[in-house]
């Protein structure tokens, strides 16, 4: 029901982004749309660009709108895997990413997201040090993945940040599909706190777990290492308040 209430929020956000696009180009082609972005008054795509950027934190659970995501962990664990490495969580980044020539002419929008996907990384890899459910764990790992993509995206890094969306496809579908395992093996525990000496009983799923949890941490050689380390040299080359203040 949660998932269901704030996604309808950035659903609302989102159709009122499409009606305001049609108004300012008179159209919904992306190349209508860019070809024009730099001869409309930046009020205009200040206004598209809040618009779409409250879809994507519905969608892509950044903080304000995040709540939901923990709350989904309820499903299935394959579920759970396609739904924050593939398919759901992603897809307000990548809206942001794709309507990139538009959030350029909109300098303030850029800032916002920049702060907001800071924000959204600390403050959920934060309250994830504390959880007791492995799923739950892994589930704000991914808000704070997604506040990384947000926040290299405002900072006009959106290849950067399709980047990093890539990656932790990868080591977060792992992540999922091995804590999957584990509570099958457990008789359906997800309480870690239950946990302990399964290093023996689950050697394989040891070895994947740790390579997966390696990847997130960003060690130097796994997949989360390139894509991380960009973003924080670009946050900290950029230079400026904002950028800094991401650092």
């Amino acid at each position: 029901m949660k998932a269901i209430v704030m996604n309808r929020i950035g659903d609302y956000a989102f159709v009122l982004a499409v009606v305001a696009t049609y108004m300012t180009f008179r159209s919904v082609d992306f190349n209508v749309m860019f070809a024009l972005s730099s001869y409309v008054p930046t009020t205009n795509l200040t206004i598209i660009g809040i618009l779409f950027l409250i879809a994507a934190t519905g969608k892509s659970a950044q903080f304000g709108l995040h709540g939901w995501l923990p709350d989904a962990m309820e499903g299935p664990s394959p579920v759970s895997a396609l739904i924050h490495a593939a398919t759901m969580v992603t897809a307000g980044v990548f809206l942001l990413i794709r309507t990139s020539p538009l959030l350029e002419y909109s300098g303030n929008v850029l800032v916002v997201m920049t702060i907001l996907g800071a924000v959204t990384a600390l403050f959920s890899a934060t309250v994830g040090m504390v959880q007791n459910d492995i799923k739950r764990v892994i589930a704000y790992s991914t808000c704070s993945q997604l506040g990384y993509m947000v926040m290299i995206a405002g900072l006009t890094q959106f290849n950067v940040s399709l980047f990093h969306l890539y990656n932790h496809a990868m080591f977060k579908a792992l992540l999922f599909l091995s804590a999957g395992s584990i509570i099958h093996a457990l008789s359906n525990e997800q309480d870690m706190r239950k946990f302990g000496g399964l290093t023996q009983r689950l050697p394989f799923l040891y070895v994947v777990m740790t390579i997966a949890s390696l990847a997130l941490m960003g060690i130097p050689f796994l997949t989360g290492f390139y894509s991380k380390d960009v973003i924080l040299e670009a946050a900290f080359v950029k230079g400026d308040m904002t950028a800094l203040f991401a650092y």
